[in-house]
């Protein structure tokens, strides 16, 4: 997992050395006045179907191309180096409090996109304007232990919480913290004034070296669906291709040499498994949704998506999450499918009443990888006497898929995204326990309640775990300086180079 900053961290100690690379950001008008030699533009393509924009996370949950395109020219405090370790962002420094209660943050000087220079008010009246009660933030509730974030002087804020939280920085550097103002973000890449790539997003860095000419980094950043965004790479009209998930991975054809040895996967944690979609119907019944939790033949779902490493999952929690408490798989996880499928099979007569199938509809994304899902699963489950079908065009879902990233190593996130109010079905117990965390000054004690929330969810079975999510990129050739993280954030800066430990 990640390591934190302790107290009185020094960014230096935690990100790569600058040495004689400071980086700033620049505004449009100055790239458009001045050009020191920079280097060719690095072709960039997200998948997704919108076009990359700096958009607000006030809205709602961002898109992939969102994302890329906040987390590259709207930084956070903090922000992701390639291996998502944090590094500065817009703050310069910062400190943590003995008691873990204070972030005070340095701001580094810095204007915004027309010169105005920023302050530590601007960045705590965007950063309070993304946690209030009307924000759709999809984070925001990840931040529910801070009590104030009040600028302390012009380029000093301070982040107050009632309670310790050692994976703030983690937080604070994902895009749905970036910091927009009027639709424009501080960096560290810039839109260029001159937008001369058709069907691209033009974006400019200036890396500033001391006693030598300043190095100009571009980047032609666009979207496409999955299908053409392979065909791009393979066609060498992209250097890079970013955002792919289970649901479009069968496109990629391993089979050639040459995007065999491209295809990286993220080692990312996080949830990708079913939960009821309502409240009524056949799922509300506990011993139904054991059964089908228990029938799912894991392995050969991850057999059939050919993901290296990925591993199958039976509990909620993961291993290595905050706290050190591992989760206990149950014990019906040691017999070999078929048998559980057999035993699963007899105990279906009981549940599944009537001679016909018991139809399920399930909400699944569009792509081969969910089309192989689909199969698995309808083959996993018709021995129980039930037909699986695809939901939407007027079927309501039985189940639906969630396909999450954890945004930290809190064990927190996971549970909290299936609390009552949020998830149709729900364990009181479990919520309250998750209040109770929130509370807990100490943080084994916090860990401990965190832990046995998830034990209950996993009995009263609310979530049907499969493994982590996969995300995948293709990456070509020439860009040493791309590392896969457990947070699938790739920053677009300094792809050219070595990482710093290879060149020392």
């Amino acid at each position: 997992m990640l390591d934190e900053p302790g107290q009185n961290a020094r960014p230096g100690q935690m990100h790569r050395p600058v040495h004689r690379l400071l980086l700033t950001p620049i505004v449009a008008a100055a790239i458009a006045a001045c050009q020191p030699s920079g280097e060719e533009a690095l072709d960039v393509t997200i998948i997704g179907s919108d076009a990359p924009s700096i958009a607000d996370p006030v809205g709602g949950p961002l898109s992939a191309p969102d994302q890329a395109m906040l987390t590259n020219v709207a930084q956070g405090l903090v922000r992701f180096d390639a291996r998502g370790q944090i590094e500065p962002g817009l703050a310069e420094r910062w400190n943590v409090s003995d008691d873990g209660l204070s972030y005070i943050f340095r701001l580094a000087s810095a204007e915004w996109p027309g010169g105005r220079a920023v302050t530590a008010r601007d960045v705590a009246r965007i950063l309070n304007r993304q946690l209030r009660d009307a924000s759709r933030n999809p984070l925001k509730d990840t931040l529910g232990a801070v009590s104030e974030i009040v600028a302390m002087t012009d380029r000093v804020i301070e982040v107050r919480l009632t309670t310790p939280r050692p994976n703030l920085l983690q937080l604070l550097a994902q895009p749905e913290f970036a910091l927009v103002r009027e639709g424009q973000g501080t960096g560290p890449f810039q839109v260029d004034a001159k937008q001369d790539a058709p069907g691209a997003i033009a974006m400019t860095q200036r890396i500033r070296i001391v006693d030598d000419k300043d190095r100009i980094e571009h980047v032609h950043l666009r979207s496409a669906e999955a299908a053409a965004a392979i065909a791009a790479f393979r066609d060498g009209k992209a250097a890079l291709v970013l955002g792919g998930t289970f649901a479009d991975l069968p496109l990629v054809p391993r089979g050639e040499r040459s995007l065999r040895s491209a295809v990286h996967f993220d080692p990312v944690a996080g949830l990708f498994g079913l939960v009821p979609a309502r409240s009524s119907g056949p799922l509300a019944e506990r011993d139904l949704r054991d059964l089908l939790n228990r029938t799912i033949d894991r392995e050969a779902l991850i057999a059939a998506l050919d993901v290296p490493n990925l591993v199958p999952r039976t509990t909620l929690l993961q291993a290595g999450l905050d706290g050190g408490a591992n989760p206990l798989a149950p014990a019906w996880a040691q017999l070999p499918p078929a048998e559980r499928r057999t035993a699963a099979s007899a105990e279906a007569r009981a549940i599944v009443e009537g001679e016909e199938p018991l139809r399920l509809a399930i909400a699944l994304p569009a792509g081969p990888g969910a089309d192989i899902l689909f199969q698995r699963l309808a083959t996993d489950w018709r021995p129980l006497g039930i037909e699986l079908v695809r939901a939407g065009n007027g079927v309501p879902a039985d189940l639906k898929l969630i396909d999450q990233v954890a945004p930290s190593s809190s064990p927190a996130w996971f549970v909290r995204g299936l609390r009552c109010g949020t998830a149709a079905l729900c364990s009181k117990d479990a919520d309250a326990l998750m209040d109770s965390a929130r509370e807990a000054q100490i943080a084994i004690q916090r860990a401990a309640m965190l832990a046995e929330a998830g034990r209950l969810i996993d009995e009263e079975v609310l979530f049907l775990p499969i493994a982590a999510p996969i995300r995948w990129s293709l990456v070509g050739g020439g860009l040493p300086g791309f590392a896969e993280n457990i947070f699938a954030r790739h920053p677009l800066s300094g792809l050219r180079e070595k990482p710093s430990r290879e060149r020392q």
